[in-house]
């Protein structure tokens, strides 16, 4: 009995234990295989950048507070003392540069915005059959061994193909580079590009990478050459100074990215209608962007803000959409010179981009190269810019955290990401200061996130993808009532403190303001690209002509705005009050800046707020013949009591149209 109870328990197993045993144990090595044993991004994966760079060190003082960081500070700004030197302006004083430990800065990663001053010991072009990011590294970087990676440094791979537009079949082609510390090494000082049996002159001292940087059929070959013939402890100070120090791609013929070079001849010559040029483009030294200063009002009581609207920018250089005049090319040259017109015919304090810097829709398949440029008539100036995302932006490459990223590391940029718990990038708070020593917050300027297109049941499978407009969503109303509560009130109409020898301005004050003083939070503005439906709705009317507070041209375009809604308009802008007085009645938000719409650029006042579009300001997006591109001013004066809004456009640019005052002295009473 004994021994048959054994059998039967022997034959259990083998019949279902064993067959079990097979599958757990099958289970764990596909686990193994396919995740296990798969690179793990871990911890260190919220501290890369873009693609696979490590986040921007940046040394200049660094004003703009995040509106989520750092909610009491409303008098001072972070790094600038109160003790301002006589003759100095509060907002050009700073504390000393954060200092840089250039050690801490990886050496075998790509990261182009990076501030390295490390320099490069060699250079390699690979042509590889299979994507590099998708294939163990070793099958395609250059060859090497333990002893050369610790002598002259671990290959580091550009990650931009240069066969990219010679097309799929043409393999891929990449950069690679050691960088070192070493004071040993002779480090890389020129580069310089020459087809085949071309030799620099003298060649003592060069060095060619052996592959061509032309693989395709398009072009004979290109080859090329780098010069490195002393070490760092051989080398001046200026000569370190202008080591070559990072190298990237550029796709276009529009600039490089800011603090690079280019690097002729191209890589592939463009061909209109068919590929773009590729470019080799490299960084001599540490170039660190210049931040802007503080935002703040002049003495006199104003500040300006230029608002523009879908540049609908491509990696060339554009493609010109409904305009009246021929022949028409280059556009994205022609927006860029009109912007430049207007910029230097209003002297604007603040660039406020409003949406879809990229046109999407194929054209803007490398944002990198795009961001590059769409700033550059601002950032020459000198002109600090913030920026919002429209439904183009993250259509095609880059998502829009990484387009932040880059967009933080632009000259002069306010850009920020704001909070992550909440839909969309690119939700935050700047504020407007006086500038007397006091530094009041005098005016707020809300910048929003409203999407791109909805995403639907159907999504999953590609259907109906695209055919609706995203929208504000119920968190991000959340989020902008409590940026609203806590702004502290001032007293208003807002008087300089008269600390500093503000000449006959403090005597005008009375002669332009009213008496009556109160408590209440500044007057702020707001951008955001998608419309709400509100903007649509029936316009107030003036109680004293009766007739409709509607100025501009308004382009019958109803779709523009989102058929989702959350109710931003009635729960979140119709409920921030200047005061949380029970009595109060005035809103905090006097007008909404949008884009989206290029034909329409009229403002319309409803229930108290005025609803304001941009017009298209660019000969890239679409237009309509006998509409000139223009552009939006706001006008604040009065220290942020008034508020006026005008245009300019292509054909009047000397001089302003269709001038309204929002809110303050002059304004339709509500």
């Amino acid at each position: 009995m004994v021994n048959y109870t054994c059998n039967r328990l022997l034959r259990t197993f083998r019949s279902t234990c064993a067959p079990l045993t097979v599958i757990i144990c099958f289970s764990c090595l596909l686990t193994f295989i396919f995740i296990l044993s798969q690179p793990s991004p871990g911890p260190g994966l919220i501290q890369r950048l873009g693609w696979q760079s490590w986040e921007l060190v940046s040394t200049p003082d660094d004003s703009k507070a995040s509106s989520t960081a750092n909610h009491t500070d409303t008098t001072t700004d972070k790094g600038h003392g109160s003790n301002v030197p006589e003759g100095v302006d509060w907002w050009d004083t700073s504390t000393e540069s954060e200092t840089i430990d250039y050690t801490s800065l990886p050496l075998d990663k790509w990261a182009p915005l990076l501030p390295h001053d490390t320099g490069l010991s060699e250079i390699a072009v690979t042509h590889c059959v299979f994507d590099p990011d998708r294939v163990p590294e070793e099958l395609c970087s250059p060859p090497t061994t333990k002893e050369l990676d610790g002598i002259h440094g671990k290959w580091v791979r550009v990650d931009r193909n240069v066969n990219l537009e010679t097309g799929y079949f043409s393999g891929y082609l990449n950069i690679y580079y050691r960088r070192t510390r070493r004071q040993d090494i002779n480090l890389i000082a020129n580069i310089t590009l020459l087809p085949e049996n071309t030799e620099p002159w003298p060649v003592e001292g060069w060095k060619r990478a052996s592959t061509s940087l032309r693989t395709g059929w398009r072009a004979p070959p290109l080859y090329l050459w780098y010069y490195a013939v002393k070490t760092a402890s051989q080398m001046t100070a200026e000569e370190r100074a202008d080591l070559i120090t990072e190298m990237d791609v550029l796709y276009g013929d529009d600039v490089p990215w800011y603090g690079f070079e280019k690097l002729d001849p191209p890589t592939l010559a463009a061909e209109p209608g068919k590929v773009e040029s590729t470019r080799i483009i490299i960084r001599r030294g540490v170039k660190i962007p210049p931040r802007a200063p503080p935002l703040h009002f002049s003495r006199d009581g104003k500040f300006k803000i230029l608002q523009v609207a879908d540049l609908h920018y491509s990696v060339s250089v554009g493609k010109c959409q409904n305009v009246r005049f021929s022949p028409c090319s280059a556009s994205d040259n022609l927006t860029s010179t009109l912007l430049s017109r207007i910029l230097d015919a209003e002297k604007p304090d603040l660039v406020v981009f409003t949406g879809d810097q990229l046109n999407g829709q194929d054209t803007s398949w490398d944002p990198k190269s795009v961001l590059a440029k769409f700033a550059r008539s601002v950032t020459d100036r000198k002109i600090p810019w913030a920026a919002v995302f429209g439904n183009h932006d993250s259509e095609i490459g880059a998502n829009r955290e990484e387009q932040m990223k880059l967009m933080q590391a632009l000259p002069y940029s306010l850009a920020e990401r704001g909070p992550k718990d909440i839909s969309g990038v690119g939700n935050y708070v700047l504020k407007v200061k006086s500038a007397d020593p006091s530094k009041t917050h005098i005016l707020t300027l809300y910048f929003l996130d409203s999407g791109s297109y909805s995403k639907g049941v159907f999504d999953w499978l590609g259907f109906f993808r695209g055919t609706e407009y995203d929208w504000i969503h119920q968190d991000q109303i959340d989020w902008f009532l409590q940026e609203s509560s806590r702004i502290d009130p001032i007293e208003r109409p807002f008087h300089p403190d008269g600390a500093k020898d503000l000449g006959n301005v403090w005597k005008r004050q009375d002669q332009i303001t009213p008496d009556t003083r109160r408590l209440a939070k500044p007057n702020a503005l707001m951008f955001f690209h998608i419309p709400l439906p509100e903007a649509y709705s029936r316009a107030d009317r003036d109680p004293r002509t009766n007739s409709p507070l509607d100025i501009g041209i308004h382009g019958n375009e109803q779709q523009g705005s989102a058929k989702g809604n959350d109710g931003f308009f009635e729960k979140g802008l119709l409920k921030a009050m200047e005061s949380d007085h029970v009595t109060s009645s005035t809103l905090e938000v006097k007008a909404v800046a949008n884009g989206h719409c290029h034909i329409t650029e009229n403002c319309r006042r409803v229930k108290g707020i005025w609803m304001c579009f941009g017009g298209g300001g660019s000969y890239s997006g679409y237009g309509k013949i006998g509409f000139d591109r223009r552009f939006r001013v706001y006008d604040i004066s009065n220290y942020g009591e008034t508020i006026t809004t005008y245009k300019r456009t292509e054909s009047e640019s000397d001089e302003v149209i269709n001038k309204q005052i929002l809110t303050g002295l002059g304004a339709v009473p509500l």
